[in-house]
């Protein structure tokens, strides 16, 4: 199941950058993840490169903005870890 979706374009190094956090955390987590192109990707009721343009590259986990421009690893590797058991006290 794909639960992150990096959204970037060609040539930005900050989407470079990005895709190798995402790649990086979601094999350490076992999660699915995909990428999409805003300048090639057709969706229907979404302009993703005038809706996103500014922002990339754009991580989202199950549809829930994560981050933008510089992607956070320990933030994403929270994001997709489960929470352990926590101590009362």
């Amino acid at each position: 199941m794909t639960r992150v979706v990096l959204y970037g374009r060609v040539g930005c190094h900050l989407c470079d950058d990005a895709r190798e956090v995402v790649r990086t955390v979601c094999a350490e987590t076992g999660t699915g993840w995909t990428e999409v192109d805003i300048d090639t990707a057709e969706t229907p009721g979404r302009d993703l490169a005038s809706e996103l343009g500014e922002l990339v590259p754009v991580v989202e986990v199950d549809g829930v903005q994560q981050g933008y421009w510089r992607i956070d690893a320990n933030r994403l590797r929270r994001t997709l870890t489960p929470a352990g058991p926590r101590p009362l006290a």
